[in-house]
């Protein structure tokens, strides 16, 4: 399989992260749609990543879709969202905060640095960033007090999510975390980032 997008991109990086941990063995194609948008179209028309190239040639797109075949592929009992019930429900509100916080994140570092300073909208810019901030307390709060994973007794996608949002704010927006207390975020983004697959992934602006 080749995975495409770069890992600045959270949305990226969670595919690359979860293959990894899965033992999926994947190939790299780290394309930037904003430089190789010609390239990134090849593989899907809307120029977005990230995209999985299939070993028999099919091409999946978005991250959601291509996070659901691989949990398909390994089966129930290795797939990082649970197949039914209150844990994937659980699972899956998680990881919805943690992919809005991403939207949202992308979205503000795109308007502070893509666009002219004279035309930048501010106020739509702290409404983005307000967002992020809301987010981020909204996954702490919905954190398990116990156990060393968000919510299940093993990891998840919502921790492999949650991680990758918070180190993309990290990033490309550290103000943002002046004045927030994520102290399960903080301490899961520390405890991960020695593993090799999201250590070697580390985001960097």
């Amino acid at each position: 399989m080749i995975l495409i997008g770069r890992d600045l991109s959270p949305f990226t990086r969670r595919v690359a992260i979860s293959l990894t941990m899965l033992g999926l063995p994947f190939e790299r194609k780290q394309l930037s749609t904003v430089t190789d948008a010609s390239e990134v179209a090849a593989y899907n028309p809307l120029r977005r990543v990230p995209a999985l190239e299939l070993d028999s040639g099919e091409v999946l797109i978005d991250s959601a879709a291509i996070l659901d075949h691989i949990d398909e592929t390994v089966g129930p009992e290795r797939a990082l969202i649970p197949a039914k019930g209150p844990d994937r429900r659980r699972i899956l509100k998680l990881v919805a905060l943690a992919l809005g916080v991403m939207e949202k994140a992308v979205a503000a570092y795109y308007e502070r640095t893509r666009r002219p300073a004279e035309t930048r909208h501010l106020p739509w810019l702290h409404q983005l960033e307000e967002q992020v901030q809301n987010g981020l307390e909204a996954l702490e709060a919905e954190a398990s007090a116990d156990g060393p994973w968000l919510a299940l007794a093993r990891m998840t996608q919502a921790d492999i999510s949650a991680v990758c949002a918070l180190d993309f704010v990290s990033a490309t927006s550290p103000y943002l975390l002046d004045e927030l207390r994520l102290p399960k975020l903080t301490e899961l983004s520390e405890r991960l980032s020695a593993k090799p697959a999201f250590l070697s992934t580390k985001p960097k602006a």
